[in-house]
């Protein structure tokens, strides 16, 4: 195992679970399981935190699990998700004119770059939580992935700017603190889970990233490798839990049972004569239950919420036509039977489930590989993705002394050929994952010792 690496632990606080995962990567950079522990959420509803009490214990629960999982865990720092139906996405357009122009561009000024747009002008009682760059400019040239080693007078991007409430923030910041906790960095969800799920094919072709959790419903759509749209549908499994108990008549144990068991996401694939029986309440007759009524139901919850995918993806201008990856389905929600015959109805794409078993090692546990877990387990990767990067600005501090120019070998991608001025070349690189990770920024300011940037 390779002990140089840190251990990282991602937090998912979710409507229906809290799963804390501890993990880190070994030689071969794949992702090593060394704790796993999770635990029933009740104080949190549609992907918010309302009764910090409640999602305290339940933190303390996961991490009790945790350490039972493996004594020899110390757990200070995590990476958090967050969802929500108070999460807003907006795009946005940054320039810097350079004052060394001779110079190629340094990865500081991308770094000033990104900053500026934390001064964007947002409403009142919202905060922003992450700036991810999306394809950058460089004078006349367009759609550069990554800018560093260019050289010209302006450089710019296109950026989308991810937002939240700030109670909502607080909230889970205080949450994780009263836990014992330190909160290192939030992260939005969807793309959390996107970071679990995805290979680099994916980001080419072009995919949209649904994550069916028990409170929300997240979505990432990404396209020509550039992150393009985020959103939260504030609709989840706990939907069609509540729509069964009061569309049937039963309690809302037996309603997530039945789903869970009998449940499928279309009625016509649902055998007509067949029926479910349930205990009376204390004394009175058992109920027969139509299958065919029980997937009526949850068709009707899962098309509401396909549609909502779909109208975003219009809205980006992203047709049926665009996205040749399809439609990637993960969270808990994502293992009703034959959600993906209606997915691919609804939709007009192709769907399929994605597991979080993309980064992982070997010999972990079953368990873990299932969607209900690639946000968690796209936590770590996130973190990884930080320490990294963070380590690698510091070795290039050190290597800017000692290796001359006549000995740098250029990486193949990175290499330009010599441009010449009255014929502009268009300069495309591979779109990779790890290109995505890196456009993640540590988008979390403390809170509480944030107030007076607020006043700014």
């Amino acid at each position: 195992m390779n002990h140089e690496q840190p251990i990282i632990v991602g937090l998912d606080i979710g409507t229906t679970k809290i799963a804390a995962i501890a993990g880190r990567k070994n030689e071969y950079g794949k992702l090593e399981i060394l704790g796993f522990g999770r635990a029933n959420s009740n104080g949190v509803q549609h992907g918010m935190v309302l009764n910090i009490d409640q999602t305290i214990k339940a933190i303390e629960m996961a991490l009790k699990n945790c350490y039972d999982s493996n004594p020899n865990l110390e757990i200070g720092e995590v990476y958090v998700g967050i969802a929500g139906h108070h999460i807003k996405s907006l795009q946005t357009r940054g320039d810097i004119v350079r004052q060394s122009i001779e110079e190629e561009i340094r990865q500081e000024e991308i770094d000033r770059l990104v900053a500026d747009q934390y001064r964007t002008y947002i409403p009142a009682g919202d905060q922003i939580i992450d700036v991810i760059p999306q394809e950058f400019t460089v004078d006349n040239f367009q759609n550069i992935p990554n800018p560093i080693g260019y050289s010209g007078v302006k450089v710019g991007a296109n950026f989308h700017i991810i937002t939240g409430d700030k109670n909502a923030i607080r909230n889970i910041n205080r949450s994780v603190e009263k836990a014992g906790l330190q909160t290192k960095d939030l992260v939005l969800q969807p793309l959390a889970s996107a970071a679990a799920v995805m290979c680099d094919q994916d980001l080419e072709a072009g995919v949209a990233i649904v994550d069916i959790g028990g409170g929300t419903t997240d979505l990432a759509v990404f396209y020509e490798g550039i992150l393009k749209h985020t959103a939260v549908i504030p609709f989840g499994g706990e939907n069609i839990t509540n729509d069964i108990k009061s569309g049937l008549g039963v309690l809302k144990t037996q309603a997530e049972q039945m789903k869970v068991q009998f449940g499928s996401a279309l009625s016509d694939e649902a055998k007509s004569n067949a029926f479910i029986t349930i205990p009376g309440l204390r004394g009175m007759a058992p109920k027969e239950i139509s299958v065919k009524n029980l997937a009526a139901i949850i068709q009707a919850r899962m098309s509401e919420i396909m549609d909502f995918v779909t109208y975003h993806l219009k809205q980006v201008g992203l047709d049926t036509r665009m996205l040749n990856g399809g439609v990637i389905l993960t969270g808990g929600g994502s293992q009703l039977k034959h959600l993906i015959q209606l997915t691919e109805y609804v939709t007009g794409l192709n769907a399929r489930i994605g597991y979080p078993n993309e980064h992982l090692a070997g010999g972990h546990i079953d368990e873990l590989a299932k969607p209900m877990y690639s946000t968690c387990i796209g936590l770590i990767l996130k973190g990884y993705n930080d320490y990294e990067n963070n380590n690698k600005q510091f070795e290039e501090s050190f290597r800017k002394i000692e290796v001359p120019d006549s000995l740098q070998r250029q990486p193949v991608d990175e290499t330009l050929d010599v441009i010449d001025e009255n014929k502009p070349v268009k300069i495309k690189q591979r779109k990779t994952l790890k290109g995505f990770m890196d456009g993640f920024k540590n988008g979390l300011i403390d809170l509480f010792k944030e107030e007076e940037d607020a006043k700014l």
